[in-house]
């Protein structure tokens, strides 16, 4: 398995610093600390030498969104030494495939509906494992996006927080592609409220963690309260059929 060139990782290492920063910047102009806030970065889709370039220059928390392509990076990454990364699931789980779901994740994002929950708790409890999980809300309430509605996920908490094989840390939103960012600032302010009112509402779950903003819109999800953002193409640059 040919290794990632110097060539790449320093092209990665220049783009990652360069998100760093404006990811800092995007903290601090409301006041909050760059430290409260995980970079995921999205690996879906690129080659493990990508994995392995970003890994060189620092990051540990990566996203894939799907499983069949997940289980054989997880391989070759050990296999390339690269043992401190962070996986993360953040694309949608087919109820197939839920038990391909039960592993050792950083976090899943992407519990986007009651059936997936519950087939994720059965799963994870016969593996003696208690998943950490994001509930996926479709704010926007674009029909392309998947999620609870808001109202919905509200009257699924009481079920949800008595699954003993999931581990709620917090809620997680994908808003339009548009081209002025700032459009999307309602989409995140609106999840950021919809936490805090099931926070207060179930105060013995975590509530701890918003994931929300991608490469088009992460400072502004960043001021509404972000505590991980998810960015691929900032990252390790435009996909062939982005290009």
């Amino acid at each position: 398995m040919p290794a990632a060139t110097a060539q790449e990782i320093q092209r990665v290492t220049q783009r990652l610093a360069q998100v760093r920063k404006r990811m800092a910047q995007a903290a601090q102009q409301v006041g909050r600390s760059p430290e409260e806030i995980t970079l995921v970065a999205v690996s879906k889709t690129r080659p493990i030498q990508a994995i392995q370039a970003a890994y060189q220059a620092g990051q540990r928390d990566f996203g894939e969104n799907r499983l069949e392509e997940l289980w054989p990076k997880v391989e070759q990454a050990q296999g390339l030494g690269l043992t401190e990364i962070r996986w993360h699931l953040i694309g949608t789980i087919q109820s197939r495939k839920a038990r391909m779901a039960v592993g050792p994740f950083a976090l899943i994002h992407s519990v986007d509906r009651l059936k997936i929950a519950r087939r994720l708790d059965r799963f994870a409890r016969e593996a003696g494992w208690v998943a950490p999980v994001l509930l996926e809300v479709n704010v926007s309430g674009e029909e392309t996006k998947h999620g609870f509605h808001p109202a919905s996920v509200k009257a699924a908490m009481d079920e949800l927080v008595r699954l003993e094989g999931l581990r709620i840390q917090g809620l997680m939103t994908m808003a339009p592609f548009v081209p002025d960012p700032e459009q999307t600032r309602p989409i995140f302010r609106a999840l950021r409220q919809l936490r805090d009112e099931l926070q207060a509402a179930y105060p013995d779950q975590e509530w701890r963690h918003l994931s929300m903003g991608m490469t088009n819109d992460f400072e502004v999800a960043i001021e509404e309260g972000a505590t991980i953002v998810r960015i691929g193409t900032a990252i390790f640059g435009k996909r062939a059929e982005q290009a």
